[in-house]
């Protein structure tokens, strides 16, 4: 039987999902990534990594189904550059809420959103919690890699090297890595207590950086660290669908 719910039939969720299944919910981003990468790149990851996880969840034993991706998501810091597809926070945000609505209604308890978009990752905390409080959901929430290269100083944040070197492995033929160029964030990595993940976070917006809003070196990319980085993702994640399937932070310990 199929692992995509949107290929089932009404008869079949009322049969085939319970309570413990659990529904992975791939979230991308239609944007900007520099010359050398398609505006798809974050949905490209998104629902291959949702895709690879049901499909090797489902064959570990895991009660684990594929929910259509979200394409347009919260993209406004990418806004001055062309092609970028972006709702508006307070949409993105209402949309997650008529979804979790819309699953209440089914057999189905537990909702995994594989998030590669860095944009959505706020909003989507905030998401979860609002699932849980409304509709009795179990959520969990889940980045991209955030692997950096040897050049990025840590700050390999959007359409570097391992972004790169991820879509060389799922999709060579939209990568142009001729037109890949460095943009490494030296000021951020310069800074002592400002940052990404320092004590102090800071708004920005991609073209504070480049013109390209590209951060990162995506010049050493290549397919086979592309595959590592996303073989480990995909093993991390399905080694959690255990825990996810059954975890109860209430549950009082033995």
């Amino acid at each position: 039987m199929t692992r995509r719910y949107a290929e089932l039939t009404t008869e079949q969720v009322g049969q085939v999902l319970s309570r413990d299944s659990v529904l992975v919910l791939p979230t991308g981003a239609i944007e900007p990534h520099g010359p050398h990468l398609p505006l798809a790149t974050d949905l490209i990851v998104a629902e291959a990594l949702s895709s690879a996880v049901v499909e090797r969840g489902a064959a570990a034993g895991h009660d684990v189904w594929l929910l259509p991706a979200l394409g347009y998501t919260k993209s406004d810091e990418h806004a001055h550059l062309p092609g970028t597809i972006w709702l508006r926070a307070s949409t993105l945000f209402d949309t997650i809420v008529d979804i979790g609505s819309a699953l209440g209604a089914t057999p189905a308890r537990r909702v995994l959103f594989l998030n590669a978009h860095g944009g959505n990752s706020a909003l989507l905390e905030v998401a979860a919690r609002e699932l849980r409080r409304r509709f009795d959901l179990q959520t969990f929430f889940t980045a991209g890699p955030g692997a950096a290269g040897p050049t990025e100083r840590g700050l390999g944040i959007h359409a570097g090297w391992a972004e790169t070197s991820m879509m060389l492995h799922l999709r060579p033929d939209l990568v142009q890595l001729d037109k890949a160029t460095a943009a490494v964030a030296d000021a951020v990595a310069d800074a002592v207590h400002v940052g990404f993940t320092k004590t102090v976070r800071f708004g920005w917006l991609a073209t504070d950086f480049t013109e390209s809003g590209v951060i990162g070196d995506p010049t050493g990319a290549d397919a086979d660290s592309g595959a590592r980085l996303f073989e480990e993702r995909v093993d991390t994640l399905v080694a959690a669908l255990a825990e996810i399937s059954t975890f109860d932070p209430g549950r009082v310990a033995r």
